[in-house]
């Protein structure tokens, strides 16, 4: 009966010989002496129950089972070395700034698709202002960022645009006569600018409710009823209304999300590919 799991060293033997047609020069490739090369063989030869070699005093061939496992021999071989460089060779790293008005409920997705892609490749993902990671990145420390617009900087790719709205809670109403309660996140943001100059050039008076350090906060603040913010329809909270048409307030423009991207390697361009297409679809 032959065995069920074969000894990589006794292949490893197998392959020199048959490669080198030597006993003397594949022990030398082994690093092993020419009667460990013979008891590997002859090992792998009980193990498969037939021989494999055809040894004479002026030559070493193969026979016919030897030619036939031969090819086997290899592939069990680079199988076995592909296993092993998925963890004895140093995993790439990839790390994306994202902005906080861009990383949406979709950023699970978003690092699923990059991981399907590579698992591999070390992910990292750091969350901040569309201009505090442009500072980073121009520091060279992240490969790439997605952010939201930015005056002044006609680098990058346009992945996708979206409508921003002016929303509320369901039940909110605004009291007359009061200047327009806004919820926003802290300096610096492009969305922030932007919206108070639209209010401004509108002559809408206003005035800051609430200042969140996240998206998140900001549609905490809104589903709490306590005021107004421009915010993609993406990031709504359950229920959230559009109230801008009610209230006369200036349209927001569609506003585009950017990715600077400088990869330091096949695989980390590979995964803004990914990350790339996966905007497309989800935005």
């Amino acid at each position: 009966m032959i065995a069920r799991h074969l000894d990589l060293g006794s292949l490893q033997a197998f392959v020199h010989i048959a490669e080198l047609k030597s006993f003397t020069r594949a022990a030398k490739a082994a690093k092993v002496s020419q009667s460990a090369i013979s008891l590997k063989l002859k090992r792998l030869e009980e193990q498969l129950n037939c021989r494999l070699v055809e040894r004479t005093p002026r030559s070493v061939q193969l026979s016919a089972e030897g030619e036939a496992f031969l090819s086997h021999a290899r592939n069990i071989l680079d199988a076995h070395d592909r296993a092993f460089e998925v963890f004895l060779k140093p995993r790439k790293r990839l790390t994306i700034g994202i902005s906080d008005h861009v990383a949406g409920p979709e950023l699970a997705t978003l690092i699923a698709r990059m991981n399907a892609n590579n698992p591999q490749l070390v992910i990292e993902i750091r969350i901040g202002s569309s201009g505090a990671l442009l500072e980073s990145f121009d520091r060279r420390e992240l490969d790439a960022t997605v952010v939201r617009f930015h005056a002044g900087r006609t680098d990058g790719q346009l992945l996708a645009e979206e409508q921003f709205g002016w929303f509320a809670a369901p039940d909110w109403q605004h009291r007359q006569g009061e200047a327009l309660p806004i919820a926003t996140l802290a300096e610096p943001c492009g969305v922030r600018m932007l919206s108070g100059r639209l209010l401004d050039e509108a002559k809408v008076p206003w005035t800051e409710i609430f200042v969140g350090g996240g998206v998140t906060s900001v549609v905490a603040a809104v589903t709490a009823g306590l005021g107004v913010a421009a915010l993609a329809r993406r990031m709504l909270p359950f229920g959230a209304v559009d109230v801008g048409s009610k209230l006369n307030l200036p349209a927001l423009p569609k506003l585009p999300i950017i990715l600077h991207s400088r990869p330091s390697s096949e695989e980390a361009k590979d995964a803004l590919d990914t990350l790339s297409s996966a905007f497309g679809s989800i935005v």
